[in-house]
């Protein structure tokens, strides 16, 4: 088995490597391939699947790393209950993006490299949930960030793209200096860096209240870059640029989830910390709140869902601060299932439509594209909370959560946050209910014709549509029961609930829906009055609270100014100096040469005599 494992992490690499010599001389082989490997991925994680649970982990190792006196690194992998649901979701998921990517970019000149980078993002973010110590992760952790540059940027002869990608790469970095951070204290205070010790809460008593902070913090702030969220979430709409199916990739199986799945699998770290912990959960509150807010007002669909995305992550750092993390990691499971199906239905919106991505020049859609339409609603619901779907189970165990939680910050004040955390879900319900009304009901309000896409591409969004529907049932006993070897189960998950129950925790969803459609279908005049009303605060948040050009203006101008300073700086005071004075000693030394060159045969008798003077001296 371990050797399993070990293929389970190679073959995406491989594919890496076949797709992009494929592209080079079989265009459309590139694609099937790196789809065929990732599938193989995901059928070996099903076999280990069965290898692991009560108790039992599989490891495996590619050798010796690094050892330096007290620090001893290997290249280990480790397969317990948490890393399989994660590798479940990778290349699970993975493969449907795949096979949607064949179809999506089977016209694009780049389509070898672009099927490489997807499997070297499959390979990063595999050695991310794998590692078994901290450097390893890390390696996956920085992998991943790698892979959405290139991928972000992937049509780089676009300035707009390019700096999309420069943009999501620089942040992440930022938040990357939380991990190195962290590392360095637990190294300094624990000795290791192993996963497997730094997870038992014996090994971590000696453990004071100060490193404990400045750990959760650390890692904390890393995950915030990571997964986006406030201050570090606005790379994230702007990840956009990259080809659909990337977004899909990373909002839904890979990039963003990275964060949620280290802060779940250290917990032990986080609770030492409750402060750290109540600083999580705000946070996540503060973040689903704006990025809710920003949605509301997108016309680009593949930006409402962006923005949906880093709400919904809120949600689950909401879940973690709460002390929920078996709850947060269902979350990412489900929003993998209806997060996927979103982005892949607006990809066949943009394909069918020819490359059209503003709402306000769709419309109608659902008579020229019925499979797409009815996959984005089945999606929309889900993510809206209303009973069935799977979005429903996720959702609502956080918002039921947060009652329970005991943490002596969170606890006097949990009621406040649920009613915010309920608007918030209203919020969600609401802005997806206007996407899906404004792109597949009314009247066409673009100039090239849609139609539906190819079964290549509508296959697998039809998956995630029927995983978006039945997956939360499915699921919700199975998962908790699979993940409790490995993270705590809330006592309030096993439950049973009336029909009545579902209604009335479906009531924020359908909220917003109903209230959707009076605004924007039934009453869209009205909806211009209270625009017109309320500037101020459409105004703000169509400029995105203002916080690109509060970075613009605080950090990127400042730190540009001051690096153009040192750069001109080092080159007229040490580089050129530098060069001035060589160049001078090199003149002065060819000057004496050039005198002591007479062309008298006494004067050159006179050198050797003193050169044979000075020889004898040093040798007496």
């Amino acid at each position: 088995m371990e050797n399993l494992l070990l293929l389970l992490v190679c073959l995406p690499l491989l594919g890496c490597v076949a797709a992009y010599c494929l592209g080079k001389v079989w265009r459309s082989a590139s694609g099937i391939v790196a789809t065929i490997i990732v599938a193989i991925s995901f059928g070996l994680s099903c076999c280990l699947v069965g290898e692991v649970g009560d108790g039992k982990a599989l490891t495996a190792s590619f050798g010796s790393w690094l050892s330096v006196k007290e620090l001893s690194l290997s290249l280990s992998l480790y397969f317990d209950t948490l890393s399989a649901v994660m590798c479940l979701v990778i290349t699970g998921i993975g493969t449907l993006i795949h096979l949607y990517s064949i179809g999506y970019m089977s016209e694009d000149e780049g389509v070898g490299r672009f099927f490489s980078y997807l499997n070297l993002f499959i390979f990063a973010m595999l050695i991310l949930v794998l590692g078994k110590n901290l450097p390893v992760i890390f390696i996956g952790w920085e992998g991943v960030g790698l892979c959405s540059y290139l991928l972000i940027g992937f049509w780089y002869k676009n300035p707009d793209f390019v700096k999309a990608g420069q943009k999501a790469f620089v942040m992440n970095r930022i938040g990357d200096v939380g991990f190195i951070i962290a590392m360095a204290a637990l190294f300094a205070v624990c000795g290791t860096l192993d996963v497997t010790e730094l997870t038992i809460p014996s090994n971590l008593s000696h453990i004071s209240a100060g490193v404990a902070f400045l750990v959760g913090i650390a890692l904390f702030f890393a995950a915030t870059g990571k997964s986006a969220q406030f201050p570090l979430f606005t790379w994230l709409p702007d990840a956009m640029a990259g080809p659909t199916p990337v977004s899909a990739l990373i909002h839904a199986a890979t990039m963003v989830t990275a964060g949620v799945y280290v802060t779940s699998r250290l917990h032990p770290l986080l609770e030492m910390s409750p402060e750290v912990m109540a600083i999580i959960v705000w946070t996540g509150l503060a973040t689903a709140l704006i990025a809710g807010t920003i949605a509301l007002v997108q016309n680009d669909i593949k930006k409402v869902l962006a923005y949906s995305t880093v709400s919904q992550l809120g949600f689950m750092f909401l879940a973690i601060g709460c002390g929920y993390y078996s709850v947060a990691m269902f979350h990412v499971v489900t929003h993998a299932f209806f997060k996927a199906c979103l982005f892949l239905s607006a990809g066949s919106v943009i394909h069918g439509c020819h490359h059209e991505q503003d709402m306000r020049r769709m419309g109608g859609l659902a008579k020229s594209m019925p499979i797409t339409a009815v996959s984005y609603g089945l999606a929309g619901l889900a993510i809206a909370g209303i009973a069935p779907l799977s979005g429903y189970f996720s959702k609502h165990a956080i918002l039921e959560g947060i009652a329970f939680t005991s943490n002596v910050y969170i606890r006097p004040v949990h009621e406040s946050i649920e009613v915010l955390a309920s608007l918030i879900a209203i919020l969600t319900s609401l802005y997806m209910a206007r996407s899906f009304f404004m792109t597949f009901l009314g009247t066409y309000r673009g100039s090239a014709k849609p139609h539906e896409v190819s079964v290549v591409m509508w296959f697998p969004v039809g998956v995630l549509a029927l995983l978006s529907l039945v997956g939360g049932i499915w699921l919700h006993d199975r998962l908790f029961a699979f993940l409790g070897d490995v993270l705590l189960i809330p006592s309030f998950i096993g439950e049973r609930k009336s029909i009545v129950s579902y209604f009335v925790e479906s009531i924020p969803g359908l909220l917003g829906i109903v209230g959707a459609y009076f605004l924007f279908v039934r009453a869209p005049l009205m909806t211009e009055k209270i625009q017109s009303v309320a500037w101020m605060f459409q105004k703000l948040w169509e400029r995105k609270y203002y916080l690109d050009e509060l970075y613009e203006y605080t950090l990127v101008k400042p730190l540009r100014a001051l690096a153009g300073f040192v750069a001109d700086g080092l080159s007229r005071g040490c580089i050129e100096r530098a060069g001035g004075g060589i160049a001078t000693v090199v003149q002065a030394v060819g000057e004496l040469a050039r005198r002591s060159t007479t062309g008298f045969v006494g004067s050159y008798a006179v050198y050797m005599l003193l050169a044979i003077a000075i020889l004898v001296g040093i040798l007496i």
